[in-house]
């Protein structure tokens, strides 16, 4: 399904591309976008799969929303945003495709849930620990090949009556702003992520507040100063699975795709899709 609410086909290596494309910088080195080509094939036939076995062959196996799916951009957009570059970058983004064409990742002879992220910070979440989910292979790893990423820090600043209005209910200032009592961290992950946060006399979860301020991770501390609440994030994304930003620093390393792979999707197991049907994912449905 593309932005434009039509169901178009194509080939299942051509959309990769444009999902590497779209999903990852092309100045990345050529392991990570591998890495990348292999996680992003997984997730898309892990779904057509799913689709198939609920909804039917009418239904469309993949939109071109980041909100649902994979980001996609065609060659068209991607001409645009590469201009004069674009060659150069897309004949890397092919490479990096057609080195790894039919290679997913299986955990029990079956697809996994390739999640991935932007910049873990520190260490990638668990399955668990985000949605409640508990994956062998998507447990929680150190991660520190991505403290280069642009996206590894951040700050936002909010007067109380604009935390306010963002949280939808009344906040009592306390008595002195040096008193920490008006936010309290309540509660942490086993990756550091806030999983419990008092606000006045509201309990909250760290992905509600996430979504309320628009912050970008659950990894964050409050601080007070001047009438000011001051927010520090650490990431970017859910956190669980791969870590882009950290695939390019093991590839800057010297690490293959195939490492890079199996460090962050743990006892998984590279599979060609010429194979799949042989998996018991399709013996049993």
């Amino acid at each position: 399904m593309t932005d434009t609410n039509k169901i178009e086909v194509i080939d299942l290596e051509e959309y990769i591309k444009g999902v590497v494309a779209a999903e990852m910088p092309a100045e990345f080195e050529l392991e990570a976008l591998k890495a990348q080509a292999v996680a992003a094939r997984t997730y898309a036939v892990k779904n057509m799969l799913l689709i198939d076995e609920n909804k039917g062959v009418n239904e469309a196996h993949i939109t071109s929303s980041e909100k649902t799916d994979q980001a996609f951009q065609n060659k068209e957009k991607l001409k645009q945003k590469w201009d004069s570059k674009f060659d150069d970058y897309y004949t890397k983004i092919a490479m990096a495709v057609n080195t790894t064409r039919g290679l997913i990742l299986t955990y029990d002879n079956k697809p996994i849930e390739a999640y991935y992220h932007s910049t873990s910070g520190e260490k990638t979440a668990s399955a668990k620990e985000v949605w409640g989910n508990d994956l062998p292979y998507l447990q929680s790893v150190p991660c520190t090949w991505d403290t280069q990423s642009s996206r590894y820090l951040d700050n936002k600043e909010f007067s109380l009556k604009e935390l306010e209005n963002k949280l939808n209910r009344p906040i009592e200032m306390p008595a002195s702003i040096n008193n920490q009592s008006l936010i309290n961290i309540l509660e942490r992950t086993d990756s550091g992520r806030v999983a419990k946060v008092k606000i006045g006399d509201t309990v909250f979860s760290g992905q509600q507040i996430r979504e309320l301020l628009n912050l970008r991770s659950t990894n964050f501390n409050f601080d007070l100063k001047e009438n000011k609440v001051l927010i520090n994030t650490v990431g970017y994304g859910h956190g669980v699975g791969m870590c882009q930003y950290g695939a390019n620093g093991q590839a800057k390393e010297g690490r293959s795709f195939k490492d890079i792979l199996t460090y962050y999707y743990r006892d998984t197991k590279l599979t060609n899709i010429k194979d799949i049907k042989e998996l018991d994912v399709f013996r049993n449905n």
